[in-house]
Protein backbone atom coordinates (compact mmCIF):
# COMPACT_ATOMS: atom_id res chain seq x y z
CA UNK A 1 0.00 0.00 0.00
CA UNK A 2 1.42 3.28 -1.07
CA UNK A 3 1.53 6.03 1.54
CA UNK A 4 0.75 9.52 0.23
CA UNK A 5 2.66 12.29 1.95
CA UNK A 6 1.58 15.90 1.80
CA UNK A 7 3.93 18.56 0.52
CA UNK A 8 5.50 20.65 3.27
CA UNK A 9 3.80 24.01 3.72
CA UNK A 10 5.37 26.98 2.04
CA UNK A 11 7.50 29.32 4.08
CA UNK A 12 4.89 32.03 3.75
CA UNK A 13 2.24 29.71 5.22
CA UNK A 14 4.36 29.11 8.30
CA UNK A 15 4.31 32.81 9.18
CA UNK A 16 1.95 33.84 11.92
CA UNK A 17 -1.37 35.33 10.77
CA UNK A 18 -0.61 38.80 12.16
CA UNK A 19 2.54 39.09 10.00
CA UNK A 20 0.55 38.28 6.86
CA UNK A 21 -2.01 40.93 7.68
CA UNK A 22 0.66 43.63 7.99
CA UNK A 23 1.90 43.27 4.42
CA UNK A 24 -0.63 45.59 2.71
CA UNK A 25 0.00 48.28 5.31
CA UNK A 26 3.76 47.99 4.85
CA UNK A 27 3.33 48.16 1.06
CA UNK A 28 1.15 51.25 1.42
CA UNK A 29 3.76 52.86 3.66
CA UNK A 30 6.40 52.22 1.01
CA UNK A 31 4.23 53.86 -1.66
CA UNK A 32 3.68 56.84 0.63
CA UNK A 33 7.42 57.27 1.09
CA UNK A 34 8.00 57.17 -2.66
CA UNK A 35 5.21 59.70 -3.23
CA UNK A 36 6.62 62.01 -0.57
CA UNK A 37 10.04 61.73 -2.20
CA UNK A 38 8.61 63.00 -5.50
CA UNK A 39 6.59 65.73 -3.80
CA UNK A 40 9.50 66.91 -1.65
CA UNK A 41 11.18 69.27 -4.22
CA UNK A 42 7.89 71.03 -4.96
CA UNK A 43 7.06 71.17 -1.26
CA UNK A 44 10.42 72.76 -0.45
CA UNK A 45 9.86 75.37 -3.16
CA UNK A 46 6.32 76.02 -1.93
CA UNK A 47 7.47 76.51 1.66
CA UNK A 48 10.43 78.78 0.87
CA UNK A 49 8.87 80.82 -1.94
CA UNK A 50 5.23 81.00 -0.79
CA UNK A 51 4.67 80.10 2.86
CA UNK A 52 7.69 81.89 4.34
CA UNK A 53 7.24 85.11 2.28
CA UNK A 54 3.53 85.11 3.14
CA UNK A 55 4.21 84.85 6.86
CA UNK A 56 6.90 87.54 6.66
CA UNK A 57 4.60 89.77 4.63
CA UNK A 58 1.86 89.49 7.24
CA UNK A 59 4.41 90.37 9.94
CA UNK A 60 5.75 93.36 7.98
CA UNK A 61 2.21 94.67 7.53
CA UNK A 62 2.19 95.48 11.25
CA UNK A 63 5.52 97.28 11.09
CA UNK A 64 7.20 100.35 9.63
CA UNK A 65 10.03 99.08 7.47
CA UNK A 66 12.09 100.79 4.79
CA UNK A 67 14.77 98.09 4.21
CA UNK A 68 17.54 100.32 5.61
CA UNK A 69 16.79 99.47 9.22
CA UNK A 70 14.98 96.94 11.35
CA UNK A 71 11.18 96.65 11.23
CA UNK A 72 9.48 98.76 13.90
CA UNK A 73 6.20 97.39 15.26
CA UNK A 74 3.32 99.84 14.74
CA UNK A 75 0.34 97.55 15.18
CA UNK A 76 -2.70 98.45 13.08
CA UNK A 77 -1.39 101.87 12.03
CA UNK A 78 -0.83 100.79 8.44
CA UNK A 79 -4.35 99.42 8.12
CA UNK A 80 -5.80 102.56 9.68
CA UNK A 81 -3.87 104.68 7.18
CA UNK A 82 -5.06 102.51 4.29
CA UNK A 83 -8.69 103.04 5.29
CA UNK A 84 -8.14 106.80 4.87
CA UNK A 85 -5.98 106.57 1.74
CA UNK A 86 -7.83 107.85 -1.36
CA UNK A 87 -5.22 106.32 -3.68
CA UNK A 88 -5.89 102.87 -2.23
CA UNK A 89 -9.63 103.18 -2.81
CA UNK A 90 -8.97 104.54 -6.29
CA UNK A 91 -6.69 101.59 -7.08
CA UNK A 92 -9.32 99.18 -5.77
CA UNK A 93 -12.00 100.79 -7.95
CA UNK A 94 -9.72 100.76 -11.01
CA UNK A 95 -8.87 97.10 -10.40
CA UNK A 96 -12.55 96.26 -10.03
CA UNK A 97 -13.32 97.94 -13.35
CA UNK A 98 -10.50 96.03 -15.01
CA UNK A 99 -11.66 92.71 -13.52
CA UNK A 100 -15.26 93.18 -14.68
CA UNK A 101 -14.24 93.99 -18.26
CA UNK A 102 -11.63 91.25 -18.43
CA UNK A 103 -13.79 88.51 -16.92
CA UNK A 104 -16.86 89.31 -19.03
CA UNK A 105 -14.95 89.44 -22.32
CA UNK A 106 -12.54 86.61 -21.62
CA UNK A 107 -15.22 84.17 -20.42
CA UNK A 108 -17.61 84.92 -23.30
CA UNK A 109 -14.90 84.73 -25.99
CA UNK A 110 -13.29 81.64 -24.47
CA UNK A 111 -16.65 79.85 -24.31
CA UNK A 112 -17.29 80.69 -27.96
CA UNK A 113 -13.82 79.47 -28.97
CA UNK A 114 -14.25 76.26 -26.97
CA UNK A 115 -17.57 75.54 -28.70
CA UNK A 116 -15.94 76.16 -32.09
CA UNK A 117 -13.08 73.81 -31.22
CA UNK A 118 -15.58 71.19 -30.08
CA UNK A 119 -17.97 71.41 -33.01
CA UNK A 120 -16.08 72.88 -35.98
CA UNK A 121 -12.30 73.14 -35.60
CA UNK A 122 -11.21 69.53 -35.38
CA UNK A 123 -7.64 70.21 -36.50
CA UNK A 124 -5.01 69.96 -33.78
CA UNK A 125 -2.99 72.65 -35.59
CA UNK A 126 -5.86 75.15 -35.39
CA UNK A 127 -6.52 74.33 -31.76
CA UNK A 128 -2.86 74.73 -30.93
CA UNK A 129 -2.72 78.08 -32.73
CA UNK A 130 -5.25 79.47 -30.27
CA UNK A 131 -2.68 78.97 -27.50
CA UNK A 132 0.07 80.95 -29.22
CA UNK A 133 -0.74 84.30 -27.52
CA UNK A 134 -0.64 82.56 -24.12
CA UNK A 135 2.88 81.31 -24.83
CA UNK A 136 4.00 84.92 -25.20
CA UNK A 137 5.13 86.69 -22.04
CA UNK A 138 2.94 89.46 -20.63
CA UNK A 139 5.64 92.07 -21.15
CA UNK A 140 6.15 91.21 -24.82
CA UNK A 141 2.40 91.13 -25.46
CA UNK A 142 1.96 94.49 -23.72
CA UNK A 143 4.81 96.12 -25.67
CA UNK A 144 3.49 94.68 -28.94
CA UNK A 145 0.05 96.18 -28.41
CA UNK A 146 1.57 99.38 -27.00
CA UNK A 147 3.28 99.90 -30.34
CA UNK A 148 0.28 98.80 -32.44
CA UNK A 149 -2.10 101.10 -30.53
CA UNK A 150 0.23 104.10 -30.41
CA UNK A 151 -1.58 107.34 -31.15
CA UNK A 152 0.96 108.61 -33.70
CA UNK A 153 2.51 105.59 -35.43
CA UNK A 154 0.29 102.69 -34.33
CA UNK A 155 -1.06 100.53 -37.14
CA UNK A 156 -4.50 100.38 -35.48
CA UNK A 157 -4.85 104.16 -35.51
CA UNK A 158 -3.64 104.17 -39.10
CA UNK A 159 -6.57 101.94 -40.04
CA UNK A 160 -8.97 104.04 -37.95
CA UNK A 161 -7.87 107.19 -39.76
CA UNK A 162 -8.04 105.41 -43.11
CA UNK A 163 -11.65 104.48 -42.30
CA UNK A 164 -12.47 108.16 -41.85
CA UNK A 165 -12.64 108.23 -38.04
CA UNK A 166 -10.61 110.16 -35.49
CA UNK A 167 -7.57 108.60 -33.89
CA UNK A 168 -8.01 107.12 -30.40
CA UNK A 169 -5.54 107.63 -27.55
CA UNK A 170 -5.87 104.09 -26.28
CA UNK A 171 -3.24 104.45 -23.55
CA UNK A 172 -3.34 108.22 -23.11
CA UNK A 173 -7.05 108.60 -22.43
CA UNK A 174 -8.63 108.11 -19.01
CA UNK A 175 -11.68 106.67 -20.74
CA UNK A 176 -9.81 104.11 -22.84
CA UNK A 177 -6.79 103.20 -20.71
CA UNK A 178 -8.29 100.46 -18.52
CA UNK A 179 -10.48 98.89 -21.26
CA UNK A 180 -7.39 98.74 -23.45
CA UNK A 181 -5.40 96.98 -20.72
CA UNK A 182 -8.28 94.53 -20.26
CA UNK A 183 -8.49 93.84 -23.99
CA UNK A 184 -4.76 93.09 -24.19
CA UNK A 185 -4.93 90.55 -21.40
CA UNK A 186 -8.14 89.08 -22.80
CA UNK A 187 -6.40 88.52 -26.13
CA UNK A 188 -3.47 86.81 -24.42
CA UNK A 189 -5.38 84.55 -22.03
CA UNK A 190 -8.58 83.61 -23.84
CA UNK A 191 -6.89 80.70 -25.69
CA UNK A 192 -5.82 79.08 -22.42
CA UNK A 193 -9.25 79.69 -20.89
CA UNK A 194 -10.89 78.20 -23.99
CA UNK A 195 -8.70 75.11 -23.59
CA UNK A 196 -9.97 74.60 -20.04
CA UNK A 197 -13.58 74.92 -21.17
CA UNK A 198 -12.88 72.63 -24.15
CA UNK A 199 -11.65 69.95 -21.73
CA UNK A 200 -14.96 70.26 -19.88
CA UNK A 201 -16.89 69.88 -23.14
CA UNK A 202 -14.98 66.70 -23.92
CA UNK A 203 -16.19 65.20 -20.63
CA UNK A 204 -19.90 65.63 -21.49
CA UNK A 205 -21.37 62.30 -22.72
CA UNK A 206 -22.19 62.48 -26.42
CA UNK A 207 -25.38 60.43 -26.08
CA UNK A 208 -27.03 63.34 -24.25
CA UNK A 209 -26.75 65.45 -27.39
CA UNK A 210 -28.06 62.57 -29.50
CA UNK A 211 -31.12 62.21 -27.29
CA UNK A 212 -31.75 65.96 -27.40
CA UNK A 213 -31.45 65.89 -31.19
CA UNK A 214 -34.00 63.07 -31.41
CA UNK A 215 -36.36 65.06 -29.20
CA UNK A 216 -36.15 67.97 -31.63
CA UNK A 217 -34.24 70.37 -29.38
CA UNK A 218 -32.77 73.41 -31.07
CA UNK A 219 -29.01 74.12 -30.74
CA UNK A 220 -29.76 76.97 -28.31
CA UNK A 221 -31.96 74.71 -26.16
CA UNK A 222 -29.27 72.03 -26.16
CA UNK A 223 -26.68 74.58 -25.11
CA UNK A 224 -28.88 76.01 -22.34
CA UNK A 225 -30.26 72.74 -20.98
CA UNK A 226 -27.28 70.39 -21.40
CA UNK A 227 -24.00 72.15 -22.11
CA UNK A 228 -24.12 74.98 -19.59
CA UNK A 229 -25.37 72.93 -16.60
CA UNK A 230 -22.78 70.21 -17.18
CA UNK A 231 -20.02 72.78 -17.64
CA UNK A 232 -20.69 74.39 -14.25
CA UNK A 233 -17.68 72.87 -12.37
CA UNK A 234 -15.31 73.86 -15.17
CA UNK A 235 -16.82 77.32 -15.51
CA UNK A 236 -16.46 77.92 -11.77
CA UNK A 237 -12.81 76.86 -11.98
CA UNK A 238 -12.30 79.22 -14.92
CA UNK A 239 -13.95 82.09 -13.03
CA UNK A 240 -11.87 81.51 -9.90
CA UNK A 241 -8.61 81.35 -11.87
CA UNK A 242 -9.38 84.36 -14.09
CA UNK A 243 -10.67 86.53 -11.25
CA UNK A 244 -7.55 85.86 -9.16
CA UNK A 245 -5.31 86.49 -12.16
CA UNK A 246 -7.18 89.69 -13.06
CA UNK A 247 -6.79 91.12 -9.56
CA UNK A 248 -3.04 90.50 -9.84
CA UNK A 249 -2.50 92.39 -13.10
CA UNK A 250 0.77 94.30 -12.95
CA UNK A 251 3.26 93.84 -15.78
CA UNK A 252 0.98 95.11 -18.55
CA UNK A 253 0.42 98.35 -16.64
CA UNK A 254 4.07 98.63 -15.59
CA UNK A 255 5.46 98.60 -19.14
CA UNK A 256 2.77 100.76 -20.77
CA UNK A 257 0.94 103.42 -18.74
CA UNK A 258 2.67 103.05 -15.34
CA UNK A 259 -0.53 103.93 -13.53
CA UNK A 260 -1.46 106.89 -15.70
CA UNK A 261 -2.98 108.92 -17.08
CA UNK A 262 -3.99 110.59 -13.78
CA UNK A 263 -4.21 107.31 -11.83
CA UNK A 264 -6.60 105.86 -14.43
CA UNK A 265 -4.65 102.58 -14.56
CA UNK A 266 -3.13 102.51 -11.07
CA UNK A 267 -4.28 98.97 -10.26
CA UNK A 268 -3.81 97.65 -6.75
CA UNK A 269 -0.77 95.53 -7.59
CA UNK A 270 0.98 98.50 -9.16
CA UNK A 271 0.12 100.61 -6.11
CA UNK A 272 1.70 97.95 -3.87
CA UNK A 273 4.83 98.10 -6.01
CA UNK A 274 4.96 101.89 -5.82
CA UNK A 275 4.57 102.06 -2.03
CA UNK A 276 6.99 99.22 -1.33
CA UNK A 277 9.75 99.60 -3.92
CA UNK A 278 9.47 103.20 -5.14
CA UNK A 279 8.71 104.86 -1.79
CA UNK A 280 10.51 102.19 0.32
CA UNK A 281 7.47 101.78 2.58
CA UNK A 282 7.45 98.01 2.79
CA UNK A 283 5.21 97.88 5.82
CA UNK A 284 2.46 99.86 4.09
CA UNK A 285 2.86 97.86 0.88
CA UNK A 286 2.69 94.59 2.82
CA UNK A 287 -0.52 95.73 4.51
CA UNK A 288 -2.13 96.40 1.10
CA UNK A 289 -0.93 92.97 -0.07
CA UNK A 290 -2.55 91.30 2.95
CA UNK A 291 -5.82 93.10 2.20
CA UNK A 292 -5.62 91.94 -1.41
CA UNK A 293 -5.00 88.37 -0.23
CA UNK A 294 -8.09 88.50 1.99
CA UNK A 295 -10.18 89.92 -0.86
CA UNK A 296 -9.11 87.13 -3.21
CA UNK A 297 -9.74 84.45 -0.58
CA UNK A 298 -13.22 85.83 0.06
CA UNK A 299 -14.06 86.10 -3.65
CA UNK A 300 -12.86 82.52 -4.31
CA UNK A 301 -14.86 81.21 -1.33
CA UNK A 302 -18.02 82.97 -2.49
CA UNK A 303 -17.62 81.63 -6.02
CA UNK A 304 -17.07 78.05 -4.87
CA UNK A 305 -19.85 78.24 -2.27
CA UNK A 306 -22.69 79.82 -4.22
CA UNK A 307 -21.84 78.54 -7.70
CA UNK A 308 -21.39 74.99 -6.31
CA UNK A 309 -18.16 74.38 -8.16
CA UNK A 310 -17.54 71.08 -6.36
CA UNK A 311 -20.77 69.52 -7.64
CA UNK A 312 -21.46 68.04 -11.07
CA UNK A 313 -24.73 67.28 -12.84
CA UNK A 314 -23.06 64.22 -14.41
CA UNK A 315 -23.52 62.26 -11.17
Amino acid sequence: MTTLTKNPPAAADKQPPHSRRRRPAMAGLGDLRIALLFILPAMIGFVFFYVVPTIRGVYLSFTEYNILGDPEWVGLDNYTAIAKDPLFWNSLAVTGQYVLINIALQTALALGLALLMHQVAKSTLIRGALLLPYLMSNVIAALLWFWMLDYQIGVVNQFIEWAGMSRVAFFGSEEWAIPTQALINTWRHMGYTALLIFAGLQAIPQHLYEVANLDGATPFQTFRKITLPLLRPVMVLVLVVTVIGSFQVFDTVAVTTQGGPVNATRVIQYYIYQRAFTESDFGYGSAIAVILFLILALVAFIQMKFLKGNESDLD
